[in-house]
Parts: structure tokens; C-alpha cells; sequence
């Protein structure tokens, strides 16, 4: 390990380390961990290192990671790597048989790493793998995440709406409120219900799901109930029949005619993005509405949608931002930064030695490779 003033113990034992490198995707702001959580590791029995600028693009200087106790130096090193975004070939052949990796690193996509971190040894745990149970809600970096995507999506159908969100009465004559749809009721779409409700406007939640729809009524937003049923493990939707596909896509399509703002969430794990928003719904709709689509990255949930791009068909723009996070990574940094630091601790045993315990569920669950054994 090559860092500048590491601490060891009373003992022969070397204290492991925890590396937060630098990201290097475009657009990717976001620093794994934050100043905040250094004291507490360090307080478990961890050093920190801290690749230079690593927190640069979150406006983190690295004087602050010295002040909490950190060190500047080679993060790839250490014994434990944590980054945000999945790595890069480059990145892969940096780390070293024995290490151990977390962050996230798609392993449900038909394209990612693990084969790679597979052969060369890593131990990896993908954040996005961490089982959806009471005990793993603080290491939930999904749930963190999607909170940030949420409440952006919406601040993005505000600025790019030709109306007011909320009510206004004026001299000049009232302005009735934006009506908002809001299709999958995850956390993101919990969060872009009650930031809409906030800016004032009427909204509405759909989904799959029926057994979400008191969490929809209780962000004040009332429910879309389109009689399908569709609920899949872990609090994700399963795919629908072909049958179920007809009847949802008929419904939606006539009531997403009648709102000003769609905004759309909703993801099947490891498969494409449902279609939820046809052409013919687009083409239906007001001049001047706006649809925010979420799931750009697996395709869209709605057919006209061009991922990474804001474009106008039929006179309603649509927005498909890619990772909405990294444009706030002051806040999403700090969720991520106490996902990661929660599971680290796990990793460790009752002398602060590096000793993952794979009966634990969690670990279980969130570990995709282990040395000579792909999981």
C-alpha cells in the first residue's frame, strides 16, 4: 500500500485500507465517499486514501479529505476500492487479485464488467445487488439514488413546461394548476410525486403494482387504477403477459392525453424497459407537455423517446436524461457516501479485520464475484 502517513495498530496486524478513486465516466460528478464518513471509519480500524481530485467534481477539495483524518495518495492500492459509476477496462486492470471492489457495476445488464473483475481475482459487490430487506435499507444505493432522479425529474418537466405547476390567481385571471402523471411508484416516483405536489401541482401514480397505491395517496397524489396486477419479488414489477401488455397500453394511452406532465420510472431488472407511452399517446396529448423518461438507459418507457436527449414530437417535449444524480453530487455523494461506508463496516469483524461473512445475507446477495469463482 503506497500512502503517505498510514496508520498501523499496537501489534503486527496492518490496518486495511479503503480507496476512493477518481471517476472517470463523462458527466459523472459523484465521489463514492465524502469527508463526513472518514472520522467513522477510521474509528473502526480502516485508513482512508484518497486519489487525488477524487471529489474534485463534487466540489470536494482534497484539504478536505485530510482534515477528517484521510491521506492523499494511491487509492487503487488499497484493499478495498470504492468507486460510484462501473469500471472502465482501464480501471479493471488496476486493481489486483484479493482486492475488493464496491460500487456499481450492472450486473443484471448484458454488458458489464464481472467476467473481467471475475478473472482478475477481485472481490466485487455490486450496491445495486443488495438484497431489498429492513436490515440493508442504509446500504440501499438504489433507493438513495432514485430520491435524486425523482426530485430532478421533475425540476427538468418544470423548466422545460410552457405552464405554471401551480395554481395561480392573478389580476390578469386564474391559471389552473399542472396536472402530473407520474407511471412507476418506486422511490423515484414516490420522490417526483411529492416535489410535483410541492411545486403545486395535481398529481397522479400509476403502477403494476396495486399494493403501492397507499404510499401514492400518502404523498397527497391520487391513484390511476387500470385493474392490472403485476407485483414481483424484491418490490420490483414482473414482466406482464402479452394480454396484461394490451390492456395496460390501451388504458394509459387515454388517460396520458389528459395530463400536462408524464414522468416515467418504471424498470423490469435485466431486461428492457417497459413500453408505456406509445406515439399515439404522444400525439394525443396537449401542445407544450412535457415527458420526463427515466428509463432512457434501457431503452424508454416511452416509444418516442431518444435516450440521453431532449427532443419535440408532436409539439410535447420529451426528456430522457442519463444519470440524473451526477447533476446534483453534493447530495447524492453524501447518500452514496453512507451506502457505502454502511456495507464496508459489514465487511469487517469484531477486530476490525477485513473478514466478509457470506452467511450474511446481504453480503450474500451483494457479491457477484469472489476470487477463482464467478458467484
Amino acid at each position: 500500500m503506497s500512502s503517505e502517513g498510514s496508520n498501523t495498530e499496537s501489534g503486527d496486524r496492518r490496518r486495511p485500507a479503503v480507496g476512493v478513486v477518481r471517476e472517470t465516466n463523462d458527466g459523472e460528478r459523484r465521489v463514492a465517499l465524502v469527508p463526513k464518513v472518514v472520522p467513522s471509519l477510521i474509528a473502526k480500524g480502516l485508513d482512508v486514501i484518497v486519489e487525488a481530485g477524487a471529489g474534485q467534481n463534487a466540489l470536494i477539495p482534497d484539504a478536505a479529505y485530510k482534515e477528517a483524518g484521510a491521506t492523499i495518495g494511491d487509492a487503487w492500492s488499497a484493499d478495498i476500492v470504492v468507486k460510484v459509476a462501473p469500471p472502465s477496462d482501464a480501471e479493471v486492470a488496476r486493481l489486483k487479485s484479493g482486492q475488493k471492489l464496491i460500487g456499481f457495476l450492472a450486473p443484471r445488464n448484458a454488458e458489464n464488467q464481472i467476467g473481467a473483475l471475475a478473472t482478475a481475482g477481485v472481490e466485487a459487490y455490486a450496491v445495486e445487488a443488495i438484497p431489498r430487506i429492513s436490515r440493508a435499507q442504509v446500504m440501499d444505493a438504489l433507493s438513495s439514488q432514485g430520491n435524486v432522479s425523482g426530485y430532478k425529474a421533475v425540476l427538468v418537466a418544470a423548466s422545460e413546461s410552457t405552464r405554471f405547476f401551480p395554481m395561480l390567481t392573478t389580476a390578469a385571471g386564474t391559471v389552473k394548476p399542472a396536472t402530473v402523471l407520474v407511471l412507476g411508484v418506486g422511490v423515484a416516483g414516490l420522490q417526483a410525486l411529492a416535489t410535483a405536489k410541492r411545486l403545486g401541482g395535481r398529481t397522479t401514480g400509476y403502477d403494476v403494482r396495486p399494493e403501492v397505491a397507499d404510499q401514492v395517496r400518502s404523498v397527497g397524489a391520487q391513484w390511476l387504477d387500470l385493474g392490472i396486477d403485476a407485483a414481483g419479488e424484491g418490490g420490483y414489477a414482473r414482466e406482464l403477459t402479452e394480454e396484461e401488455r394490451a390492456q395496460q397500453q390501451q388504458a394509459l394511452e387515454n388517460a396520458i392525453k389528459g395530463f400536462d406532465v408524464v414522468i416515467t420510472t418504471a424498470l423490469v431488472p435485466g431486461r428492457p424497459a417497459p413500453r408505456l407511452v406509445t406515439a399515439g399517446a404522444v400525439e394525443g396529448m396537449k401542445a407544450g407537455s412535457v415527458i420526463v423518461d427515466l428509463a432512457g438507459e434501457t431503452g424508454g418507457n416511452c416509444e418516442l423517446t431518444e435516450p440521453g436527449q431532449t427532443v419535440v414530437k408532436h409539439d410535447v417535449t420529451i426528456c430522457s436524461p442519463l444519470n440524473l444524480p451526477a447533476t446534483m453530487p453534493e447530495h447524492a455523494s453524501e447518500l452514496y457516501s453512507k451506502n457505502v461506508s454502511a456495507l464496508i463496516e459489514l465487511l469487517l469483524d469484531e477486530s476490525g479485520a477485513l473478514a466478509p461473512d457470506f452467511s450474511d445475507e446481504i453480503l450474500e446477495g451483494a457479491c457477484v464475484t469472489r476470487p477463482k469463482e464467478n458467484v
